[in-house]
């Protein structure tokens, strides 16, 4: 839950102030964007850039807005060069963020790909499954049921439904893959984490008990 506030928060604390809205959130809940070379607003999606930096809620309407209304300028007190692209380029980072934890995540040991693997792995936890938003809707019905059947109606377990086919080969270095398990481990919550990020920026549902069905394909994003 997020309050009003006045200008002038400084970039302390457990929250910060979103520039467009004037609302206060988690950093979680927040993209930080900083001025790099030539004067050119970059985003610092994992919060660890030098410099003062803007706030901006994490969703790609408000960073549009914040193009729209010139609030970077605003934010930063001074003249500053913004692509008119910003909010594409935030969830393309934001994606290629969540695509290099898996990565990590599957070199950890901590991912089953293939649909017979994440199978097996339901009977022993899982942290998650992956579906590929161009992949049929029989196979995430399927291993949603695996799941139920396991741990019951109020099985938790996200749903993470956010990238294509081939952005998932190239991340697990495999061809065609459809599903994935999570196995439990923290580099597999890191990827619950950012994938969270994700879905919360493109306004899309992350939920543990996600409906089987297929939803249809999300925007790629490269």
């Amino acid at each position: 839950m997020v309050a009003q506030v006045e200008p002038g928060d400084e970039e302390t604390g457990p929250t910060r102030t979103c520039v467009v809205t004037r609302m206060k959130g988690s950093p979680r809940e927040m993209i930080r964007f900083v001025i790099g070379p030539g004067d050119v607003v970059v985003p610092d999606i994992r919060q660890k850039l030098p410099g003062r930096g803007v706030w901006v809620a994490a969703n790609a309407m408000r960073v549009a807005e914040a193009v729209k209304k010139r609030a970077f300028a605003r934010g930063f007190k001074r003249q500053v060069t913004v692509s008119e692209k910003l909010a594409a380029e935030v969830e393309a980072l934001l994606t290629q963020d969540c695509l290099q934890a898996l990565s990590i995540a599957n070199k950890a040991g901590q991912v089953a790909v293939g649909f017979g693997k994440a199978e097996e792995a339901i009977v022993g936890g899982v942290a998650g499954l992956i579906h590929a938003v161009d992949g049929g809707a029989d196979g995430v019905r399927k291993l949603g049921q695996s799941l139920r059947r396991r741990f019951g109606e109020g099985a938790v377990s996200p749903r993470i439904r956010l990238f294509r086919s081939g952005q998932l080969d190239l991340a697990l270095g495999r061809a065609n893959v459809i599903h994935a398990a999570l196995l439990p481990g923290s580099a597999s919550e890191a990827v619950v984490r950012r994938c969270r990020r994700l879905a919360m920026y493109r306004s899309e549902p992350f939920d543990a008990n996600a409906p089987d069905h297929d939803r249809g394909p999300a925007a790629d994003c490269g």
